[in-house]
């Protein structure tokens, strides 16, 4: 969930919503005049809010303004930068030696992961190259009104405008073993079309995505929940597969359907999905995942 980074009255009870993550921001929503002034407030509210055990993330400034939030808020040691606006690798790998120094010199020993905001044509063209830029990137993400803009087109609902590149941001994204995040919903009141966004958004391989107020956070971890009939359903194939492993079978039909190693997988993966929790804003579980692989 977004909160704007000059609005102290949002951050003290965001965590009583039930995001995954609360992004503190410190670009689009600040006036440029207030910039100073939101770093410092940022960095105390890391220092001092309890978000009740969700994620703490930080959107920095477009680059180079972003490397004076990071030399502000990285002592608080956020769990997570966002870099709007990422076009290239080296704009990543900037920020995390950044990063790195400033770990150093506040003597922090855990890990900070980035997530870039990929929020162009050429940054979506660019997608594997930013996500595999540092080890520390632990998802993408993508801004669709700045994408719109850059491509001349109107952002629609249906989102037919923004199919590539969403395809692209999650191909990407599994080819570079980090998280795919969908952009925000920015129709706070249309909650059915939340709904078919977000279906849509787990439907095309994305984990989670991103709001900007706390009623969306419920509808938002609905549409990215397993249902119980998913769940059900995979089990079988699950429990089908194994046994017919113990027979020396490499395929095995469940009803009509054929059922083979690469179904089995995407099984697996669903009911350990389940059981881990459904990921959603920024998120996803983000941390645990990373540990994994790292």
């Amino acid at each position: 969930m977004y909160l704007p980074g000059t609005e102290p009255k949002y951050f003290i009870n965001a965590g009583l919503h039930g995001p995954d993550a609360v992004i503190l921001d410190l670009e689009d929503s600040v006036h440029p005049a207030q910039k100073d002034a939101a770093r410092i407030l940022v960095r105390n509210t890391l220092r001092a809010v309890d978000f009740s055990g969700c994620e703490r993330m930080v959107r920095i400034n477009q680059l180079p303004m972003g490397l004076e939030d990071l030399a502000e808020i990285i002592s608080e040691a956020p769990d997570l930068v966002l870099i709007p606006k990422t076009e290239h690798p080296q704009q990543v790998t900037e920020v995390d030696r950044m990063i790195s120094e400033l770990k150093h010199r506040h003597k922090i020993d855990r890990p900070i992961w980035l997530m870039p905001i990929l929020e162009s044509a050429l940054a979506i063209e660019n997608a594997f190259t930013i996500a595999t830029a540092t080890a520390n990137v632990v998802a993408l993400t993508i801004g669709l009104e700045d994408y719109t803009a850059d491509l001349g087109v109107t952002k629609t609902p249906e989102g037919r405008e923004s199919l590539y590149a969403r395809a692209r941001v999650v191909n990407a994204a599994k080819a570079a073993g980090v998280q795919a995040i969908d952009s925000v919903f920015g129709d706070v009141g249309n909650v059915d079309g939340l709904r078919r966004c977000a279906e849509s958004s787990r439907e095309l391989g994305f984990e989670g995505m991103g709001c900007i107020h706390p009623s969306q956070i419920a509808v938002i971890h609905d549409a990215f929940t397993p249902s119980q009939a998913e769940i059900e359903k995979a089990l079988k194939i699950v429990a089908a597969f194994e046994e017919a492993q113990q027979r020396g079978l490499g395929v095995v039909s469940l009803g009509s359907k054929m059922i083979d190693a690469p179904v089995v997988e995407r099984a697996r993966k669903l009911v350990a999905r389940s059981r881990a929790g459904a990921p959603a804003p920024h998120s996803s579980g983000l941390n645990n995942d990373v540990q994994e692989r790292h």
